[in-house]
């Protein structure tokens, strides 16, 4: 039994005595403990190595309080384990050499055996759990289909994404099967985590919001529909599609029980679109984490009272920045674990 399962049950609609929070990217570079790791140790050679992931998943729980540990791992080791080459440079993000770009290229990769080419992270959810010790749960993940296919086709990050959207627009039916390629091998993925003992499942669609509603349905959600599906009966999983406002009503609709949003949207009017159903994830600023402390306090519980009781988990809009001072993130921890919400 969990010893805290406020976000399971937030997750469910039940009533939790306060609101739970954890932080995107809270495993990770904002934290002196996690940096010493980084200095001996490859970004990749962090994630491919159990003990070290565990050792970093587990920092922000015993450092800053939150209510869940997420899985250190990159949203990258699906489009490696297909078969493409994935750097990750320091300050300058990932870099894939050889990205998708013809039908000969298609060829290339290939829907893995997931116990095979990604068992190290099933070993480290196994070896995190047993280190957790029921304290909190443990939260999974994956990137969405569609952000995942903007890394491999434009081979590196942007902020528009054009040649991957033009690859789309050009070769639709290139795009489709890469897209469902992407699917088939993140369902398995997702399933093995929780075979391993993920308690929650998050599906980050960090580019979802390039796509107008009507691209976001034919490129992102109907993907995203089929991996909520396939995990409805075995665990609870919550969509973040950053900037993908528009469509909160039909995320809803896919059975998802929680959905993450971004500062941009008000959480009154995320309600509105996404309805009672559904527990709403997020959405302060991380760049107002670089406030003075008494400003974040204030800041939090004018959002806790937004969003009101019930259905919520506190959380960034999105990660971390990696210039916030640690004790700022447990002012934002511990404001809304001390909030209350009037009767």
């Amino acid at each position: 039994m969990l010893q805290n399962d406020l976000i399971l049950r937030a997750l469910k609609g039940e009533a939790t005595e306060r609101t739970p929070v954890w932080m995107m990217r809270q495993a990770g570079r904002y934290l002196p403990e996690y940096m010493v790791l980084r200095e001996k140790y490859g970004f990749f050679e962090r994630c491919q190595t159990p003990e070290l992931a565990c050792a970093i998943t587990l920092q922000p729980v015993d450092l800053v309080g939150v209510d869940a540990a997420i899985l250190f791992s990159d949203i990258l080791v699906v489009p490696q384990a297909m078969g493409l080459e994935v750097q990750l440079i320091e300050s300058k993000g990932p870099y894939l050499p050889d990205p998708i770009k013809t039908a000969a290229d298609l060829k290339r990769i290939r829907v893995p055996e997931v116990t095979e080419t990604l068992g190290y992270v099933f070993e480290a959810i196994r070896l995190i759990k047993r280190e957790l010790n029921n304290r909190v749960p443990l939260i999974g993940f994956a990137g969405a289909p569609w952000t995942l296919l903007c890394y491999m086709v434009q081979g590196k990050g942007s902020k528009t994404f054009d040649e991957a959207k033009a690859f789309c627009y050009q070769q639709p039916e290139l795009a489709h099967q890469l897209l469902q390629m992407i699917t088939d091998t993140t369902i398995a993925y997702l399933q093995e985590q929780v075979n391993a003992g993920a308690d929650v499942v998050q599906i980050f669609d960090s580019w979802g919001g390039l796509l107008s509603p009507d691209d976001f349905e034919i490129l992102s959600l109907q993907y995203m529909r089929q991996i909520v599906a396939a995990l409805h009966d075995k665990v609870p999983t919550i969509l973040f599609a950053k900037g993908a406002w528009h469509s909160l009503d039909k995320m809803a609709a896919t059975g998802a029980q929680g959905l993450g949003i971004d500062w941009c949207i008000d959480p009154v009017m995320a309600r509105k679109f996404a309805g009672n159903q559904v527990t709403l994830q997020g959405n302060f600023d991380p760049a107002k984490l670089l406030s003075p402390i008494p400003v974040i306090e204030k800041e939090v519980e004018k959002m806790l009272a937004a969003f009101g009781p019930g259905r919520h988990i506190a959380n960034l809009g999105h990660g971390i920045l990696p210039n916030v001072p640690v004790d700022h993130a447990k002012a934002f921890v511990h404001t809304v674990k001390n909030y209350r919400h009037s009767k």
